[in-house]
């Protein structure tokens, strides 16, 4: 039987509840992996469309697992609907092939993931005469001042990658609902727990599963929160008929790992604080780019819609030029040295002076810098190993 848990619940008891109930077959109170690929027909098919979604025919309109996710997700976020698709570039790209056709304009934030910047700054414009103005989105008068009559989707990132740039959610939503756009927040940096960009007026929120509401570094998966109408047609649009439906074992291990989003949020977040503070004052680092931090130049913003931490992911860079960045992870013992963000260990990549995209920085990373994202070890141990590290440079 279905369990009937609302958002008159908290945070864990949603995270744990809503999506499972118990197996009528076998009565395990936990959701079995439903690895099948098609499902029985009604006595008389003729009537099907074969491009529905939720009626289960074929997983690509949507499996018994992906159905158990989205809920989750959805009561998480507080939205009326989820999509969940095979990773994040998925959910990224569905909300840009759903909404935007030939002649239309995009705002996006100049701070943001690579495949975005790509899709937005390459792709669609050669391909689909879909245009696009990179702006500092931190800066709500050049957000303005980028808006064309033929503006239909405004994209933004905060905390943004890998900059940790912040954007006003609550002002741009404001901004592009005047000129008749939507809004796309990508929340993969905060998570539900830390930020829910729809109550702040965003029309549709992406996030990145694979990143911290799996958590645990081994399943890819993405997700598209919102109204019941705008995930409908992303469903039946970009799901169904251009195929980026998740497997059903990723669903199922990140509905698993969502469970502890909470738990594990609070001691990123925690451990990110503590970690930026010990940074900031080492006479080695150069600066540090941390929302929790009073230093950081969005900080008052970052405090205002970002409810309950910071999440765990800095940048910060050395006195010294790549060969000493390199040197310095190399040292590293506990944390380690590899892309992606919001697993259980702590992650740490160099972005060096030759990236593409850092003519769209701020000056201070333009000398190359580390992305950090902070894991779920003890605080006391990443801060050593960093110390330990920094006194060998």
């Amino acid at each position: 039987m279905a369990k009937n848990i609302d958002l008159s619940y908290g945070f864990s008891t949603r995270s744990v509840h809503v999506g499972n109930s118990i197996d009528k077959e076998t009565g395990a109170i936990r959701r079995p992996i439903t690895m099948a690929n098609s499902y029985a027909l009604p006595y008389d098919p003729s009537g099907v469309n074969w491009s529905e979604a939720g009626t289960k025919l074929y997983t690509r309109n949507g499996g018994a697992n992906q159905e158990y996710l989205q809920e989750k997700l959805a009561a998480l976020s507080e939205t009326e609907d989820a999509v969940v698709l095979a990773t994040g570039v998925a959910a990224l790209h569905s909300i840009f092939f759903t909404f935007l056709k030939s002649g239309d304009h995009v705002v996006v934030s100049n701070i943001t993931y690579i495949a975005v910047y790509r899709l937005l700054n390459e792709y669609l414009p050669e391909k689909y005469n879909i245009t696009s103005t990179l702006v500092d989105s931190s800066d709500l008068g050049a957000v303005r001042e980028a808006i064309r009559p033929n503006t239909k989707l405004i994209h933004i990132e905060t905390p943004g990658n890998p900059t940790l740039s912040i954007s006003n959610i609550r002002a741009i939503a404001q901004l592009a609902h005047e000129h008749g756009a939507l809004l796309s927040v990508d929340n993969t940096f905060a998570s539900p727990y830390n930020q829910r960009p729809t109550k702040l007026g965003a029309d549709l929120v992406v996030e990145s599963l694979t990143k911290y509401i799996n958590g645990h570094g081994d399943a890819m998966g993405g997700a598209v929160l919102g109204s019941l109408e705008r995930i409908d047609r992303i469903r039946k649009e970009a799901m169904i008929n251009v195929g980026g439906a998740i497997s059903p074992f990723n669903a199922w291990l990140i509905m698993r790992g969502a469970i502890t989003l909470k738990l594990r949020m609070k001691q990123h977040n925690n451990n990110a604080l503590l970690i930026a503070g010990f940074l900031e004052s080492h006479p080695k680092v150069r600066f540090v780019s941390f929302p929790g931090l009073p230093s950081h130049p969005q900080h008052e913003v970052a405090k205002a819609q970002m409810s309950n931490g910071y999440g765990g992911v800095m940048a910060f860079g050395l006195k010294g030029d790549t060969e000493t960045h390199n040197r310095f992870v190399s040292y590293l013992n506990v944390i380690t040295s590899a892309v992606s963000l919001g697993h259980d260990e702590s992650l740490i990549v160099f972005l060096g002076p030759n990236d593409e995209r850092q003519y769209l920085y701020p000056e201070v990373f333009r000398e190359g810098f580390l992305r950090f994202s902070v894991g779920l070890e003890d605080a006391e141990d990443l801060i050593e190993d960093l110390r330990q590290a920094l006194d060998k440079i």
